[in-house]
Parts: structure tokens; sequence; C-alpha cells
């Protein structure tokens, strides 16, 4: 089973999400603050992120490359702000996928998969040599 946490101050999404996901085989965490996202990264381990931009406390994209700094889970930005800038920051900053709001969540299963699939990969080559 794969470990997913959710940064995102709705707690409506994290309920739905964590129902759907399920059914995938994921199980989701959730934090509605930043502060509790970090706290529960050190506390845990997860297999992927998956990142609102419009927090309180910080932006998303400070918590991207906050996470950055010490650790390589993939990441996955889902977000309201879905302009180009927006997508481009997201994606230099360290994000391996970005996802607009309002969202397909059947989508966003297949974006996990393949981000969950490239970050195997890229272990397994990084372990091989």
């Amino acid at each position: 089973m794969n470990r997913i946490l959710l940064i995102d101050d709705d707690t409506k999404l994290a309920d739905l999400l964590g129902q759907y996901f399920a059914q995938f085989d994921f199980e989701l965490a959730s934090a509605t603050l930043p502060s509790q996202g970090f706290s529960m990264l050190e506390q845990n381990t997860y297999d992927l992120v998956i990142l609102d931009i419009m927090l309180p406390e910080m932006d998303g994209f400070e918590v991207c490359k906050t996470i950055r700094r010490s650790s390589n889970i993939p990441i996955i930005m889902l977000t309201a702000r879905g302009e180009v800038m927006d997508r481009i920051v997201g994606l230099e900053l360290g994000a391996d996928d970005y996802l607009p709001k309002p969202f397909e969540p059947r989508e966003l299963v297949a974006r996990i998969h393949g981000v969950l699939k490239r970050a195997q990969i890229t272990a397994g080559a990084e372990n091989a040599q």
C-alpha cells in the first residue's frame, strides 16, 4: 500500500480523496497546515506528497522548496492556481507533476501511478550504481 500525504487546507477534499484512494490501495493522511505536514513527514514514511499552493502559514511553493532541501519524495501540486506561470514555477521548484483544480479524481490517480513508477525506476537506478 502506498502512503500519500495531502497538504491542503480543504478538509472536505481530504475526506473525499481518502475514500476514493482506498479503492486504488492508497492510504491518505492529511495536514491542513504546512507545519503539520512538515511534522508528519519527519515522523512517518510517505511515498508521495500532494500539495496545494494557497495555504495558511506559507504558500505551497515555499513548502515545496522546504521539502526539496531534505527529501526527494515525489510531489504533485494540486491547486486552483492553474496559470501557466504557476505551473512552471511549481515544476521548476521541484514538483514532479502539477494538476489544476477542478480535476478529475481518476486523472489524479493516473498521475500518482506515473510519478510513483518513475520514482521507483530512479531509485532502482541509483541503488544499482
